[in-house]
């Protein structure tokens, strides 16, 4: 009985979360002066130490709580229709909780990446309690290795304890690029994820120094084939990184610091992860002309851009609104200009 019930609520809000996201589409359509996406730190501290990552330390303390949930309000106030709660890992936040709440109070969805290492059947239910509506664990390997522990064989007991308790969606992501030493892991994650009833999807990632190396011949393979798994779901529409897989650039236009918005533990507003420094304005103080501005804004690293999220959002834009701004220098003064991915 208990299994029957979990399964209608894990039903009824999957129903309600498909309404909620198609009218952030149209509400997106309507009107370009909002977020659709920002993306917020709570911790900078992480468990784990991935050689090709550069967004986590080992000593951060959490954001306080109260100073979360001005950003959130302020973040509301301007129209933002999803938060994604990410880090360094977000589940050593000792309120995370009440985050994930106050997301949902202000109407807004509630997502979060995490490694997973710290799930357990507790934490999931307060998960489901707080409103959690989406949870993404990206796993890079079969086997744990020097370049990431974030692997099959380490989390899959997490994932039978998502399968088992999760009211959420949870996608699984599967990687390619930066190091990892076997691509045709990816498969079995993917097969996995997908026999667990999850959603399953496919990204590139950059190396330690945001660079993104080209993918090899069996790596493209591998890209083409998890591609064809991906389950109908928004994150499935992303021709941009089939672009990159072959070696291809894209020509876009890039809404970060507008539609997209990266907010870091010291609550400045930045591009997204690998462009941390522009517009480098504390999000207390942006306003929506600072929206519309970055909205015109060209962004240099646009064309080999390795960031899938800001790709999805610029969808909703493709159409309209050229860009014919310069960027701006960031808020410190340095003169240095944006990362170029190679």
């Amino acid at each position: 009985m208990a299994h029957w019930a979990r399964r209608l609520r894990q039903a009824t809000s999957a129903a309600q979360r498909r309404a909620r996201e198609l009218r952030m589409i149209s509400k997106a359509l309507v009107s370009t002066d909002h977020p659709i996406l920002a993306h917020i730190i709570p911790i900078r501290r992480c468990n784990l130490a991935c050689t090709y990552c550069n967004e986590y330390d080992d000593y951060s303390k959490p954001v306080p709580t109260e100073t979360m949930v001005q950003r959130l309000d302020h973040l509301a106030d301007l129209g933002t229709t999803i938060i994604t709660i990410s880090g360094g890992e977000p589940l050593l936040h000792p309120e995370l909780d009440r985050i994930i709440t106050h997301i949902r109070k202000r109407r807004m969805i509630a997502g979060m990446i995490t490694n997973g290492y710290l799930l357990t059947v507790d934490r999931i239910r307060r998960l489901n309690r707080a409103g959690l509506e989406h949870l993404q664990i990206s796993i890079d390997n079969a086997m744990p290795d020097e370049v990431s522990k974030k692997s099959l064989k380490t989390l899959d007991k997490k994932l039978q304890l998502l399968a088992e308790h999760a009211e959420f969606h949870v996608n699984i992501n599967s990687v390619v690029g930066g190091g990892i030493h076997n691509p045709h892991d990816a498969l079995t994650v993917g097969k996995r994820a997908v026999a667990l009833g999850f959603t399953s999807t496919v990204g590139i990632i950059h190396d330690g120094d945001g660079q993104l190396q080209p993918l090899g011949e069996a790596e493209r393979e591998v890209y083409m084939a998890m591609r064809a798994m991906e389950k109908h779901s928004y994150a499935q529409i992303n021709y941009f990184q089939d672009n990159i897989a072959h070696g291809v650039e894209n020509k876009w236009r890039c809404r970060a610091g507008a539609r997209y918005l990266y907010i870091c533990e010291d609550g400045l507003v930045h591009y997204c992860s690998q462009q941390r420094g522009y517009p480098g304005k504390p999000l207390m103080e942006y306003t929506v002309e600072d929206i519309r501005r970055e909205y015109r804004t060209v962004k240099e690293c646009a064309p080999r851009c390795t960031v899938a999220c800001v790709h999805q959002v610029a969808y909703l834009d493709f159409w309209r609104g050229p860009q014919d701004l310069a960027p701006t220098p960031a808020t410190d003064g340095q003169p240095q200009g944006l990362v170029q991915l190679q």
